[in-house]
């Protein structure tokens, strides 16, 4: 369907220009703008819409009396705050989010995987590492330990940009993983410790064939603390030690760049002599992420990635749900899909962690959705995480992990994480993800070395305004081609790429910036 305004002189039918997800739903999805006027027609009548919706917002189907729960996608979204009549804009005017009771049915839907024959397995080109996981890509990593080292990280990878790598086809470059944090905070605090987790994810990630640490020398954040808490040695098997440069003991920045270049040059010719080779997609490791979501978010291309991330999980791979703020007023789902109670009730446990986290701060949980989001015709945190949670598919929920806790079961999991993307993948980055699929609806540009980030447009506006930047459509799924076909797509699209074909992001180059830890706690 083409991107027009519906005809407000004769009735349509409400399928041609607007989405019902449920048949009890109380609205509708515009997939065009809807002026006032425009005659609705469905199964219990004529509905005529009373103001402008524009396209992606929602119109009211029936009467609504205030107070009275709204319910899409079958689900809670928000109550209303006015009587809302049939045919009305349904948007923050007039709904308002209330505390409500979710059944959490710990378990009840589990249904065991239905696996792919062996036979039927697919497969990518990936780098085989020697602690068995493989990587989508093959950087060096120059670790800083605390911000005070962060621009000498820096420097030392931009002495290998241009053409300097041009000898060692099989490295895709050297990253800095430059650490905005790493002092000024206590060695018992919750902070300290995700941050050691993030560090030593990225330093013994499987898109990670060798690793510099860059420390200042007196911070915090130790090196020597960093491989001892989190057994980089042991976690690192196969792999050389992580080569540890401290600024104050070489003398200063100039000479610890040049140690650093050193250091880079002795590892690059180990690196470069793994090349890629025919692994099975079971060893994808998936992080699913929605940024700059949209009223299509959860109709077009997060319900598409479920079925993307229900294939690889049905072939043995392993797909990582996050955002937990995100996933708020939609948790139930989860729960229910749990393996067992404790699992379940360890993302409960998240939940109220975040809700005593937030309160802290005086703010709340339900703080959501943003001023874009809105825009494009979200309008509480329940129906925006109702659409989020749709990106984890259908499976058995497995296990769910803290902040950048390495996965360790196969299959769906969830890892705790806020919203905000870079904060968010880096989190699931350092969890072990090995690709990332990114969803928008208002046009994300994010990237994130060393791991791909393939970007997938809710609509075709969008889609054809970013072209440069999305790496996937799934606007065509309100044009007629269905959401498995375009899952279906999405998995191929994470194959190529895993076997080296450059998303989007890559091509630009972006992804040096987006290393963002989770800042837990005070800084002293």
């Amino acid at each position: 369907m083409s991107n027009t305004n519906a005809d407000p002189s004769s009735g349509m039918h409400l399928s041609e220009v607007a989405i019902l997800l449920k048949p009890e739903d109380d609205v509708a999805v515009a997939k065009v703008p809807l002026p006032t006027g425009t005659r609705l027609v469905t199964k219990e009548g004529t509905v005529e819409v009373l103001h402008d919706v524009p396209a992606g917002h929602k119109v009211a189907l029936r009467e609504l009396k205030p107070g009275s729960p709204i319910h899409k996608y079958g689900q809670t979204i928000g109550f209303a705050v006015e009587t809302i009549p049939p045919g009305a804009h349904v948007h923050t005017h007039n709904v308002a989010v209330r505390d409500f009771e979710r059944d959490y049915a710990f378990a009840s839907e589990a249904q065991p995987t239905d696996f792919f024959p062996q036979g039927e397995m697919l497969y990518f080109d990936g780098y085989q590492r020697e602690d068995g996981r493989v990587g989508t890509r093959n950087y060096i990593a120059v670790v800083s330990t605390v911000n005070c080292s962060a621009s000498v990280s820096r420097y030392i990878a931009d002495r290998f940009r241009g053409d300097a790598l041009s000898e060692y086809p099989n490295v895709d470059g050297i990253v800095a993983i430059k650490t905005p944090g790493g002092c000024a905070t206590g060695v018992t605090e919750e902070e300290y410790h995700a941050l050691q987790r993030v560090l030593a994810g990225y330093a013994t990630h499987p898109n990670v064939g060798a690793c510099v640490l860059v420390g200042l020398g007196c911070e915090t954040n130790q090196a020597a603390d960093l491989i001892e808490n989190q057994g980089l040695l042991r976690l690192d098997q196969g792999r050389s030690t992580p080569r540890v440069l401290n600024i104050q003991d070489c003398g200063g920045i100039v000479k610890t760049v040049e140690a650093g270049v050193e250091a880079v040059k002795d590892l690059l010719p180990s690196v470069n002599g793994l090349e890629r080779t025919q692994q099975p997609i079971s060893e994808l490791v998936l992080a699913t992420q929605c940024g700059g979501s949209d009223g299509n978010s959860g109709i077009t291309a997060n319900p598409a990635l479920g079925v993307a991330s229900d294939l690889l999980v049905r072939y043995g791979g392993t797909s990582a749900l996050a955002e937990t703020p995100e996933i708020y007023g939609a948790e139930h789902l989860l729960t229910r899909r749990a393996r067992s109670r404790e699992v379940g009730q360890k993302l409960i446990d998240r939940i109220r962690w975040w809700e005593a986290y937030v309160a802290k701060f005086n703010s709340a949980i339900n703080n959501n959705p943003t001023p874009g989001n809105k825009k494009g015709g979200l309008t509480t945190i329940y129906e925006k995480s109702l659409g989020a949670v749709a990106k984890g598919g259908t499976e058995v929920l497995n296990d769910v992990y803290l902040y950048a806790e390495r996965i360790r079961e196969r299959g769906f999991v969830f890892v705790d994480t806020p919203g905000y993307d870079p904060v968010s993948v880096t989190g699931l980055v350092a969890s072990g993800c090995n690709i990332v699929v990114f969803t928008t609806g208002r046009g994300s540009v994010f990237g994130c070395k060393p791991v791909p980030s393939i970007k997938v447009a809710t609509n075709t506006p969008m889609y054809e305004r970013m072209i440069d930047d999305m790496d996937l459509n799934a606007g065509v799924i309100l044009e007629g081609t269905s959401v498995e076909e375009v899952g279906r797509q999405i998995l191929k699209e994470m194959i190529d790429t895993a076997s080296g074909r450059k998303t989007k992001s890559e091509l630009h180059g972006v992804g040096d910036e987006e290393f963002v830890p989770w800042p837990l706690g005070p800084t002293l």
